[in-house]
């Protein structure tokens, strides 16, 4: 059985900063794998209002987010986060899958 990936306390956070003004549409992270990137795989990140009947919800302190079955495999043990840097802010997927990602931090190989 696939475990799916560890989100942070911070990424739930600013989950729930975002959705506080939203509140008459909370949304989701979805986090999902495509192919593409210039390393071959790359993350899509976004925000959805309803979960598909075959996600996997990974839910705390009333925020979710979403994996669908597919990108399951590909994010076992990893950790969704949210960093503030200086060159900006964002959700970020540490992967311990990866063999290989770009300088982006979206695009991974396995």
């Amino acid at each position: 059985m696939l475990l799916p990936p560890t989100v942070t306390p911070r990424a739930f956070a600013r989950l729930a900063q975002i959705n506080a003004t939203q509140a008459d549409h909370p949304r989701a992270l979805r986090v999902a794998v495509e192919g593409g990137g210039c390393s071959g795989f790359q993350y899509d990140l976004k925000l959805e209002e309803t979960p598909a009947d075959d996600d996997i919800v990974i839910e705390a302190e009333g925020q979710k987010v979403l994996i669908d079955p597919v990108s399951l495999p590909f994010l076992e043990n990893a950790t969704i986060d949210f960093t503030e840097e200086l060159i900006g802010a964002r959700f970020v997927v540490q992967n311990p899958n990866a063999t290989a990602s770009c300088g982006c931090g979206i695009s991974f190989s396995m």
